[in-house]
């Protein structure tokens, strides 16, 4: 499943940066009694479930943060980062921006009856600290303590100022029962089969099977009248064409995947079909830094100038997701971002050159062996494997188009399309020379380069990282990284982002191949309440954690 939580344009820095509070102390709490219909999501995984929602787990969370369990704010990255009250009622920054204080919500409970409380809370992050494997995007690499204060405020003290960090803390960290998980000798592993947690759903080992995923409607939410959708299914499928036979078919209500002519094939057959595709972040090929060859930043490079990025896009994906650059800027979402001098200077931003890869390596010293294969000093062949989700059909077609194209400058890759999970294992570890993915991104390009090129976010070959799966380590483009937490300066943000573009573009870290949209197709006919182009309340696609919480909270059935 696409993996995204991302874009729209930067977060207000003195939106966040002020003192927020919206909202009442108290909930109210309440039974929801009214939640009717039944819900199916189409998305293809690659995979069948495994029934485990740790919100932790970096190939887990996209099935239990937002329905399940519940962060502190919602951060809707699709509305300038808009910040709203979730499970804290208001929010205040203080000393320059190096502390800020969450008041949390009163009344909410646990599925299991348990009261949320500001311990809760403190434990969540505290266990954070405690399992670095559990800290996805490394919010201890700037937090220095996080302790109760009252009955029910927390304050968060971080080592510089953070404001960006906000999205981090507030929006991608569920916040889960320490009565339940104190019990919990290893978090990291944990699989977390019947999740107790404050969302608007349940879900548990019982309802969950191989090949699909129920949640019911939590009766006791704390939001009064919330939900309104009875049950939520989300069957697994292993390819893109059996889900969108299954949703063209009508059904499923919530589609989030790639559909070959989408007019043809799903808008024709009925008028309650419709779709929208808002651009996000990259599709981009990962280069493990740890083989001696992909060490070569000619290596890096030639491979950059040899991939035919317009033809990934338009036989991959339809023309739906626009060439990327090697900037690593979206545009045109982020366009006021990009330095175009900068890309100018390397080729119009890596522009499709065979004749200057071919150039790179030879100047490098590396030769065409008796196959076309270029062969290092030491007769090393470029020769790598790039590893792939199988069930994506239009990733699979788009690294095809790669695999030609590098092959026509003497470059040798072989795909190997896996099973998600083994997908994601291999991924998250470094088992892999080259590797096609996608990460989340956030509110400004700052945070996909974070992503990218932060050292903390990254690990040892062999355990999981939570992103910088190429294993990317440089200390001053750490302290860039860690420069652009301190300020609220737009310029001194943008002379930093130019900074790690450079990066991209001499270091060759990572390749961007295909600017990633959002993929969101819905049935009107039977809920309202979808997001809209006009009405951008949240990411649209059902892989998007926590948005896909606040989108059911929207939904009602239409009949």
């Amino acid at each position: 499943m696409r993996r995204l939580k991302t874009i729209g344009i930067l977060i207000a820095a003195g939106a966040l940066a002020a003192a927020c509070s919206s909202g009442s102390g108290s909930s109210g709490g309440g039974t929801s009694t009214g939640a009717t219909g039944a819900l199916t999501i189409d998305n293809e995984s690659g995979g069948t479930w495994t029934c485990d929602f740790n919100p932790f787990n970096l190939t887990y969370v996209p099935y239990s943060l937002g329905p399940v369990y519940e962060p502190l704010v919602f951060v809707n990255t699709l509305r300038s980062g808009q910040p709203t009250p979730w499970l804290a009622t208001g929010w205040t920054w203080a000393d320059g921006n190096r502390q800020i204080t969450f008041t949390i919500r009163h009344g909410v409970k646990f599925s299991n009856g348990d009261p949320l409380t500001a311990a809760d809370v403190v434990f969540t992050f505290d266990m954070l600290k405690k399992f670095k494997t559990l800290d996805i995007n490394s919010v201890w690499s700037v937090l220095s303590s996080v302790a109760q204060s009252g009955s029910d405020q927390v304050v968060m003290t971080f080592k510089t100022a953070a404001v960006p960090y906000f999205y981090y803390i507030a929006d991608q960290i569920g916040i889960v029962d320490q009565k339940v998980w104190s019990k919990i000798s290893n978090p990291v592993t944990y699989p977390d089969k019947n999740p107790v947690g404050t969302g608007a759903f349940t879900v548990s080992s019982s309802s969950c099977t191989a090949q699909n995923i129920k949640y019911a409607a939590n009766p006791h939410y704390w939001q009064p009248g919330e939900p309104k959708v009875g049950t939520v299914n989300y069957p697994a499928f292993l390819t893109n064409d059996t889900a969108n036979t299954y949703l063209a078919n009508g059904q499923a209500q919530w589609g989030s995947q790639f559909i070959p002519s989408i007019q043809k094939f799903y808008l024709d057959r009925s008028p309650n079909y419709h779709y929208w595709f808002p651009p996000v972040a990259n599709v981009s090929m990962f280069l493990n830094l740890t083989n001696p060859l992909l060490k070569n930043v000619a290596v890096r490079q030639a491979i950059a100038y040899g991939i035919d990025r317009a033809k990934a896009s338009t036989i991959g994906e339809y023309g739906y997701e626009p060439p990327a650059n090697q900037s690593g800027i979206v545009t045109p979402t982020f366009s006021s971002w990009m330095d175009s001098s900068q890309a100018a200077a390397y080729g119009n931003d890596y522009a499709y050159s065979p004749s200057k890869a071919i150039s790179i390596l030879e100047h490098a010293g590396f030769k065409r062996g008796s196959n076309g294969i270029f062969q290092s000093p030491s007769g090393q062949p470029l020769s790598f494997n790039i590893v792939n989700n199988g069930g994506f059909s239009d990733w699979v077609a788009a690294v095809q188009t790669i695999q030609q194209s590098l092959h026509a400058i003497g470059i040798q890759i072989t795909p190997e399309n896996l099973a998600q999970t083994t997908y994601e294992t291999y991924i998250q570890t470094g088992k892999f020379d080259l590797g096609y993915y996608a990460e989340t991104g956030g509110p400004s390009p700052y945070y996909e380069l974070r992503q990218w090129l932060y050292s903390p976010n990254s690990a040892p070959i062999g355990t999981a990282a939570g992103s910088n799966f190429e294993r990317f380590s440089d200390p001053a483009v750490d302290a860039l990284i860690n420069e652009y937490a301190t300020t609220t300066s737009s310029a001194t943000q943008h002379s930093i982002v130019d900074q790690l573009q450079k990066v991209m573009l001499a270091d060759v870290p990572v390749i961007p191949v295909t600017e990633q949209v959002d993929w969101f197709q819905y049935d009107t006919g039977s809920f309202s309440g979808w997001p809209t182009p006009g009405n951008p309340y949240a990411q649209p696609a059902a892989y998007n954690y926590p948005d896909w919480g606040q989108l059911m909270l929207h939904l009602k059935p239409a009949k």
